[in-house]
């Protein structure tokens, strides 16, 4: 589809007056440069068309949502006051009243439980009248900010898609100008001064998220400590990592926020690009020796990184240690962490700094418990001791924007969305100088895509990362829209995904010859088409009635004359109110039978000329529209390397060799127990007698020994998820077979030649 079709009909019908001009723009090009050469007063005039097209979608962009939301935000605070000064009156009446008549004081209880009320119960009926009527026109102002914040959201949605439409229509109409010096000139000197494509959607949302977490709750959002969830030892936990394309990114991060607000530790701060930042400075040798023991999932095998949150310039460093323990141990890997000033991290690493004396002060003040600080002090010796005796020094940095998205106070569902993944080199092992003598690089900062670092010595991640963490009860499934999100088009799975091993791999080629099983994927475009198994963004009814769109979908070889966009509403909008399921659909979209009739006749005939079209396309229509999880079977190492897949050795397969090591044992009883029978019972004089109890002898030891050695080989190959040899024993039955025979024929051959 060519793009000035794709512009016309993917483009929002109510902002079609702010788009992109394309096909203006393009004929109008087409006109000045047929036929004749490109002057400049050609130049001059198709400039200011372009400058002012810019200015239209950069006023546009900057103003439309951020007027609408400050204006939700005060409409919503200003309910919330209302709210607060209504609770407050009636409970002074409450109190009142309940003063005088504890009867009462317990109906009223009872009442205001279910949130109503009673006139009988009130000195005055008409101050009860009031109260009813001010609780109804409350709640009905609710209901009409809550689906005000659905449109919003809605409208996010939609402005991402219009940026990208816009974007790329202006380097198309660029990229027709070949030979025209307007090209470099209007790129460098307009369109970076006036960056839309560069919009910071996060503050965006989190400002939805505040808006959306106070209307559902009433203006009662939920408080408490992010970390809390109960008795911790009732809970599986489960965590699990994706990749999310760019183009899925918005509508990601706005499914999520329609069920968990984005988490923020100050409320009250406005929010900066630099407050999501993450950067983590990750330590190994030369060897490589923690990225083979991660790669491999190494029993014990430990991830030693500082980290630190915001800007460079926070004196606060976090060093932790993440320990890798295997299902057989029956511990789970671990996290750990202690903090460092920033002037302290040197003379850590160098072994002259130790945290006992600090550490201690914080029991002193109160901060922190004996046995806390105690385990504090422990890991920080453990961590120094590891860095000293392994000789780590700085490999790797990874800085990334992480959004989380989680109810505070609540651990079931944590979810944490990472963007502009770059991994930086930090070590001198080339003969370069990066990091120095200094634990991490002074020369760059958060400036993402960090232009001063060399091609060479960063990688910049092309997908975000989402991590989804659940805390459930044994037995218990998780949320239903957890998993219509994971199973969705808009993530691919990549479990035990790893920065600090794609870090390793992608930048240290020539000192890594096993890469993760990932690695290859990298070529492989992860963008699936949306096959509707989950509505990422559903505008309330009385939204989409305002305007159509005249959004179609593109994908494929389908006709865009029977792909008619509309826009659904909004799930859970009126969650406290009585809706009729979605097979009725009168009644869902509150249209007359008529046109429900005629809408349903369409949609049947649009559904059946799409299949009609897919069976003549065959297998390619089948193959875009059909199952979206690829199985990619012909995977190819690069030169010289080896693919680490990860395997998951179960319990079982370690009871099962012991199984078949008892079994050996069992025999070589039984075996010890003919030689046993045979020393006690035959005479001392018997020399023919005690040559076949040492054969036997011989025999059951050699069933020992072998068996115990089979045993510990296949355990420590176990360990290390090695397969091959465990399974097929070729020599030892045979051996033990043979033994068996020569020590049977031996002691039948010695008694026939004594007759």
């Amino acid at each position: 589809m060519k793009f000035g079709t794709k512009i016309s009909t993917d483009l929002y019908n109510e902002w079609r007056p702010f788009y992109l001009d394309y096909n203006q723009l393009k004929r109008e090009l087409k006109t000045r440069t047929t036929g004749r050469t490109w002057t400049e007063k050609d130049e001059t005039e198709f400039k200011k068309m372009l400058e002012d097209e810019l200015d239209k979608i950069h006023d546009f962009q900057t103003t439309e949502l951020a007027i609408r939301i400050r204006d939700a935000e005060k409409h919503v605070r200003r309910l919330v006051v209302e709210t607060d000064a209504s609770d407050h009156q009636d409970s002074r009446r409450v109190s009142r009243q309940s003063s005088n008549d504890p009867e009462i004081q317990q109906r009223r209880h009872d009442e205001y439980a279910h949130d109503e009320g009673s006139d009988d119960d009130l000195d005055d009926d008409e101050d009860g009248n009031l109260t009813d009527e001010s609780y109804g026109a409350l709640e009905e102002r609710f209901h009409g900010l809550e689906e005000e914040v659905a449109i919003l959201v809605a409208d996010v949605h939609d402005l991402a898609l219009y940026t990208k439409l816009n974007i790329t229509g202006f380097m198309k109409i660029l990229k027709k100008q070949t030979g025209i010096p307007l090209k470099t000139s209007f790129i460098q000197f307009y369109l970076e001064k006036r960056p839309f494509y560069k919009y910071n959607w996060d503050a965006l949302i989190v400002k939805l998220s505040k808006l959306y977490d106070l209307v559902r709750t009433r203006g009662h959002p939920v408080q408490g400590d992010s970390s809390a969830g109960g008795n911790q030892s009732a809970f599986v936990r489960q965590t699990t990592k994706y990749w999310v394309h760019q183009d899925n990114l918005v509508p990601l991060k706005l499914a999520i926020l329609r069920n968990l607000p984005v988490l923020v530790f100050n409320p009250d701060k406005e929010y900066e690009p630099k407050d999501s930042a993450i950067t983590s400075i990750y330590f190994d040798n030369e060897d490589l020796e923690l990225y083979l023991g991660r790669l491999e999932k190494t029993e014990g095998a430990e991830a030693i990184r500082l980290r630190w949150y915001g800007d460079v310039d926070n004196k606060t460093i976090f060093v932790e240690r993440k320990t890798h323990r295997e299902d057989w141990t029956g511990e789970k890997s671990v996290k750990a962490r202690f903090p460092l000033k920033e002037h302290q991290v040197n003379p850590f690493l160098r072994g002259e700094y130790t945290v006992d004396a600090d550490f201690q002060q914080l029991v002193k003040k109160g901060k922190k418990t004996q046995a806390e600080v105690d385990s504090m002090i422990q890991l920080a010796n453990e961590v120094q001791y590891t860095i000293l005796t392994k000789r780590l020094q700085p490999v790797m940095r990874s800085f990334y924007d992480r959004t989380a998205f989680q109810l505070p106070g609540d651990a079931r569902v944590r979810i944490s969305l990472d963007t502009e993944l770059t991994l930086i080199r930090e070590d001198n092992w080339d003969g370069k100088v990066r990091a120095g003598d200094n634990w991490r690089r002074e020369d760059i900062g958060i400036d993402f895509p960090f232009e001063q670092v060399a091609p060479e010595d960063k990688e910049i991640f092309k997908y975000g990362i989402l991590e989804v963490k659940l805390q459930t009860q044994f037995g218990q499934q998780p949320p239903e829209w957890v998993t219509d999100l994971v199973q969705s088009h808009l993530v691919e799975a990549v479990p035990k995904f790893s920065k600090f091993i794609h870090g390793c791999a992608t930048l240290l080629p020539n000192r890594v010859d096993l890469v993760p099983f990932w690695l290859p994927q990298m070529d492989i475009d992860i963008l699936k088409p949306d096959t509707g198994y989950l509505s990422v963004i559903e505008r309330p009814a009385a939204a989409s009635s305002k305007g159509s769109s005249s959004r179609q979908p593109s994908t494929g070889s389908h006709s865009p004359e029977f792909e008619g966009y509309t826009e659904p509403l909004s799930e859970g909008e009126e969650e406290e109110m009585d809706i009729a399921p979605a097979k009725n659909e009168g009644q869902r979209t509150g249209l007359s039978g008529a046109a429900v009739e005629e809408a349903i006749a369409f949609r049947e005939q649009m559904l059946k000329r799409r299949e009609e079209q897919e069976m003549a396309d065959g297998l390619n229509t089948k193959g875009e529209t059909g199952d979206d999880r690829i199985m990619v079977r012909d995977w190819t190492a690069p030169t010289g390397k080896r693919i680490s897949v990860p395997v998951r050795v179960e319990p079982k397969v370690y009871f099962a060799a012991e199984r078949t090591f008892l079994k050996w044992l069992n025999t070589a009883v039984f075996i010890g127990t003919i030689a046993t029978t045979l020393l006690n019972f035959v005479p001392a004089d018997d020399q023919r007698g005690l040559i076949s109890t040492a054969f036997f002898t011989f025999a059951a030891l050699l069933a020992i020994a072998y068996s115990a050695g089979i045993f510990v080989y296949r355990s420590y190959r176990l360990r290390d998820r090695r397969a091959s040899g465990l399974y097929y024993d070729k020599y030892g039955p045979t051996v033990l077979c043979f033994v068996l025979f020569l020590a049977l024929a031996t002691n039948v051959g010695l008694r026939v030649s004594e007759m």
